[in-house]
């Protein structure tokens, strides 16, 4: 009988560490983004994230972090997210969501925003916190936005009225939305992977693009333009994403110490984005760059010519979000 009792007692014991074991197991968050390199803004943040993930939870939760689309392209990214076994969260650009929802579609509306400061209020208004949950039944959640900053154009002519942009081949990211932005212009746009820019550029596949100042002066395009003209006409920002069925399957205290570790994250590195890109349009002029910046009539001229894409796409994106958005000026 003895030799029973104790034979239960260690059979306890080991059903106990085993259980004990199992909830101190190190959960690991594989992060996907296809940023090259350490100095472009959102391969800073997911470094960052992931640095203060890995201090202050280690032995709970470890993320680790594949840039350069070294695990997926965004657009493979956004259907493994759904399944949520291969990877769990990743960063595309606003640009990628439109094939989840066309709601998306309104940050690439030009001249929507005045500034980067009116993306911000946008983003954390109750509309823009609606879009990150707007893809919630098909399997995505939306975390937080990560800011790149204003968009400008650059071409191998000078651009300073809409008429200069007529008969360019512009690149665009995988955007409707953008395709119609140069369309109106009267140039031709195509669709290429942001890698494929430089050479594109450089051996004239296409005639000009639309970049923030730290992706133009971090894969040197002004070496390969005439010059680039400061519209601020667009933005291109990331979302922060995680898969749903991963998400949800998490213990409530961990979700609770990703959202805050995220959130400290986003504040500080949505900061220095925007100082990242006025040292960058300060380096384009060092090193050679030609900069041409807008007088108020030449600037309304491109709004008045661009302005009218914003109908072609108030039906999928919502007259509603719209104003909002402009609310935010």
């Amino acid at each position: 009988m003895r030799i029973i009792k104790t034979a239960v007692a260690a059979a306890v014991a080991v059903t106990m560490l085993g259980s004990v074991a199992a909830k101190a197991q190190e959960i690991v968050i594989k992060f996907s983004h296809v940023t090259n390199g350490t100095t472009h803004p959102k391969a800073v943040a997911a470094n960052e994230f992931a640095k203060r993930v890995n201090e202050q939870m280690k032995g709970r939760v470890r993320v680790d972090v594949f840039g350069g689309g070294s695990l997926y392209n965004d657009d493979d990214l956004l259907i493994e997210l759904i399944k949520g076994k291969s990877v769990q969260m990743g960063s595309p650009s606003l640009s990628k969501f439109e094939t989840m929802t066309k709601k998306f579609r309104v940050f690439d509306l030009p001249f929507l925003f005045d500034d980067i400061e009116a993306v911000n209020r946008f983003q954390k208004s109750a509309e823009g916190q609606n879009l990150l949950r707007s893809m919630e039944k098909k399997g995505i959640l939306g975390l937080t936005f990560w800011h790149n900053g204003m968009k400008q154009m650059s071409a191998n002519k000078p651009l300073m009225s809409p008429s200069d942009a007529k008969g360019l081949k512009f690149r665009v990211q995988q955007s409707d939305v953008l395709v119609a932005q140069m369309e109106a212009l009267g140039a031709t746009a195509q669709k290429l992977a942001f890698k494929e820019v430089y050479g594109a550029l450089q051996t004239g596949v296409v005639d000009a693009q639309e970049n923030t100042w730290s992706n133009i002066y971090s894969k040197k395009f002004f070496e390969v333009q005439d010059g680039v003209t400061e519209t601020n006409h667009g933005i291109i920002d990331y979302a922060v994403v995680v898969s749903r069925r991963f998400w949800e399957g998490l213990p409530s205290d961990i979700r609770t110490d990703l959202e805050r570790i995220l959130a400290e994250t986003t504040a500080d590195r949505n900061k220095k984005s925007y100082e990242l890109n006025q040292a960058s349009r300060a380096k384009i002029l060092e090193n050679g760059g030609t900069i041409r910046t807008l007088n108020a009539d030449q600037r309304a001229a491109w709004v008045k010519t661009m302005k009218p894409v914003w109908a072609q796409f108030e039906d999928e994106i919502g007259k509603d979000l719209i104003k909002a958005a402009q609310a935010s000026n």
